[in-house]
């Protein structure tokens, strides 16, 4: 391939913006990135407002993957104080940090922070991941755990066979009283559809191989000490590196180094149409905020756009059955409601990043609390700034409300389960998420193999992200899916089955060190 060859990257999140600077690390010289948002990261994104930033979603930044480890401390070296330590436990065992002279009073740096994830019902915390200890034990009572565990053995001996299903998987690995107590309404409010409705591809995809097993097997070694020598289940980890001011941070500082090395990024750009020709996209046609229109050649075209708008974008080009099967591609929607409370507004002790809520009778799902991600999210350290996370579609009943109905109802839920007195606030914002999950539901998801392949056959186009390849991957993953696809952009060696087998399974990341 020729150095000065046109690639053309529809997309400036992780993925996007992981190709787009190894291609020019490598010598390309012509990477032109389209985003149409207004600022980079896609769903990686920190939101500023009045002082106060969001992280959508909740990254954490870990990954069994060395590269992508080092990856990420190349742009942000990682500062610690010395109430923290300066190790990092991952992948079965202890990374040394690259701690520079660097200071948290430092902007560009990572923060090694704890993990804090809890279960809120019934107005009582439990552990997420679900931990045997004596005190989640407590909680559930003599004769719940008792159940709870003879729904288990009796699951270990009369496995649900085959497993197609999101319910089969948990019961599978949980038991079904669990699965029922933990699982299924919390995982049915997220999807908007049943358990048996899902395919169990998404718990291969999320939940892995945790399991009440791995539970018991990670609580003992941690008791015995063994924990370090050990592998560490992504969902067990305890601790995390974190960009001082947000996920954002991080994807903003690549962009920079992007245009410092020759690229371009064009924000509030959007693909509306692609052109093929001989089994190549040859042209994408984007408009601009102001509404002007542009066709730009590309001898490369790298997709992290949703396969549903890439599909309709093509216009013709693929076959009825390719455009229907993608036209009826599912997706998860989200709102996140910023609350600002005085920190004596709030009832409980919140040291979690996240908590899962499955108090009845509420929409929201999740609350995050911006403090104990990174300090520095919140503006006065004498306020609590939380993101609550409604999960919903677009055109919904929730997706409609007016911002102001929206911040009544995030007010509302917030003292009714009891983790604020008040229904006063000192701020709020509203943040709309579309397309922040890929469906794994529904006939079109049954068929999604024939659009891959449909796509697959374009020779100069390649299908990255989550996104961009229907796949609920996390910003590691995608950028591992980048990484191959640079790879292979700049060896000529193509072989894009080698990008959808990323995050297949737990083993593909139990990588060496290079």
């Amino acid at each position: 391939m020729a150095q000065d060859e046109k690639i053309v990257v529809i997309g400036a999140g992780p993925a996007g913006l992981t190709l787009a600077y190894e291609l020019l690390k490598a010598g390309r010289k012509n990477v032109t990135v389209y985003e149409c948002d207004k600022q980079v990261g896609g769903i990686s994104k920190t939101i500023k407002h009045h002082g106060n930033r969001i992280d959508i979603g909740g990254h954490r930044f870990f990954s069994k993957s060395d590269w992508v480890m080092s990856w990420w401390e190349s742009f942000l070296p990682i500062a610690a104080t010395s109430e923290q330590n300066v190790t990092l436990q991952y992948q079965g065992k202890e990374r040394e940090l690259a701690v520079g002279p660097q200071s948290p009073a430092t902007d560009d740096v990572m923060l090694v922070r704890s993990r804090l994830s809890r279960i809120y019902y019934n107005k009582t915390f439990f552990d997420y991941p679900l931990k045997l200890t004596p005190t989640n034990l407590a909680k559930l009572g003599w004769r719940k755990t008792l159940v709870f565990g003879l729904s288990y053995l009796w699951v270990r001996f009369h496995k649900i066979t085959p497993e197609l299903t999101l319910e089969e998987f948990f019961i599978n690995r949980f038991g079904r009283k669990l699965y029922q107590q933990f699982f299924k309404d919390y995982t049915e409010k997220v999807w908007g559809v049943p358990c048996s409705s899902i395919s169990a591809d998404w718990g291969a995809q999320r939940v892995k191989s945790l399991s009440i097993s791995s539970a018991i097997l990670h609580a003992c070694k941690k008791a015995l000490g063994l924990q370090k020598d050990t592998s560490v289940q992504t969902s067990l980890i305890e601790q995390f590196i974190y960009p001082k001011y947000g996920p954002g941070q991080m994807w903003e500082t690549v962009a920079r180094h992007i245009t410092d090395m020759g690229g371009t990024i064009l924000l509030n750009h959007h693909v509306n149409e692609i052109t093929f020709e001989n089994n190549r996209a040859v042209s994408i046609t984007v408009t601009d905020q102001d509404g002007g229109q542009e066709r730009q050649k590309c001898d490369v075209l790298v997709s992290t756009m949703p396969i549903k708008e890439l599909v309709s974008a093509s216009g013709n080009y693929f076959s009825p059955t390719v455009r229907q099967i993608a036209q009826n591609l599912q997706y998860r929607d989200f709102i996140t409601v910023g609350l600002l409370y005085k920190s004596s507004d709030i009832t409980r002790q919140l040291e979690d990043n996240w908590i899962y809520i499955q108090e009845p009778g509420v929409n929201v799902g999740r609350v995050q609390i911006f403090n104990n991600w990174s300090p520095y999210l919140v503006a006065d350290p004498k306020t609590t700034w939380l993101g609550l996370e409604f999960f919903c579609s677009e055109g919904n009943e929730l997706w409609t409300l007016s911002e102001q109905d929206m911040i009544k109802l995030a007010c509302f839920e917030m003292q009714k389960i009891g983790l604020v007195s008040t229904l006063n606030t000192l701020d709020s914002v509203v943040v709309h998420v579309p397309k922040a999950y890929p469906g794994y539901f529904g006939e079109s998801y049954k068929s999604f193999s024939t659009v891959r392949n449909a796509l697959d056959t374009v020779e100069n186009l390649y299908l990255i992200g989550r996104n961009g390849m229907h796949c609920y991957n996390n910003q590691d993953h995608s950028m591992l899916t980048a990484k191959e696809a640079a790879d292979q952009i700049i060896s000529g060696q193509q072989d894009k089955s080698k990008i959808w087998e990323i995050n297949i399974d737990d083993e593909y990341h139990e990588e060496k060190s290079n």
